[in-house]
């Protein structure tokens, strides 16, 4: 009996962690092949694995398997130098419905939930599993004022805690 439980929960952990936000809605229609590219990381909230990082990007690109291969980069300012983490994601449903799990730690995955998209997918708006984890992705290193706004707003309307928002500045 001890057993069954602990694979039981052992299974809902996993699982949890594959979940998405009360209040966040994935992006449906989401083409998979226009989010393919570079990124950089314009705000987020401050998490362990990136703390101290600047000049953060990450990159998506089509696996052999139908998955997606990531590549997350930063400086990091303390050390002087850079930090890469590989990673790989694929979508939780359906294709054109961008929530995704992520792993870059063995057979550990992570919700990846795309909320807000910019019609010419030049922003994204982007949760983890709960409301800890949240970033501002654009394909350029700055954003408007108005997509800024808009993100704050989104983001602070679904309970996350835009006060805390750090900022990475880039210097590629």
């Amino acid at each position: 009996m001890f057993k069954a439980l602990l694979i039981a929960a052992s299974l809902f952990g996993l699982t949890a962690c594959q979940s998405v936000p009360e209040g966040v809605e994935p992006v449906t229609g989401f083409d998979e092949q226009r989010y393919l590219g570079k990124w950089y990381e314009i705000a987020r909230l401050d998490h362990s694995f990136e703390r101290g990082l600047s000049s953060v990007s990450a990159e998506y690109t089509p696996r052999e398997d139908g998955g997606i291969n990531v590549i997350n980069r930063g400086y990091k300012d303390e050390d002087k130098e850079w930090s890469e983490a590989l990673g790989r994601a694929y979508f939780v449903g359906e294709r054109d419905v961008a929530h995704l799990k992520v792993s870059f730690f063995g057979p550990f995955y992570s919700s990846y939930v795309v909320f807000g998209l910019g019609e010419n997918y030049d922003y994204a708006f982007v949760s983890g599993f709960n409301t800890d984890y949240l970033w501002l992705l654009a394909r350029t290193p700055e954003v408007s004022e108005e997509v800024m706004q808009k993100f704050i707003e989104a983001a602070k309307s679904r309970g996350f805690d835009t006060e805390a928002l750090i900022y990475p500045t880039h210097s590629e």
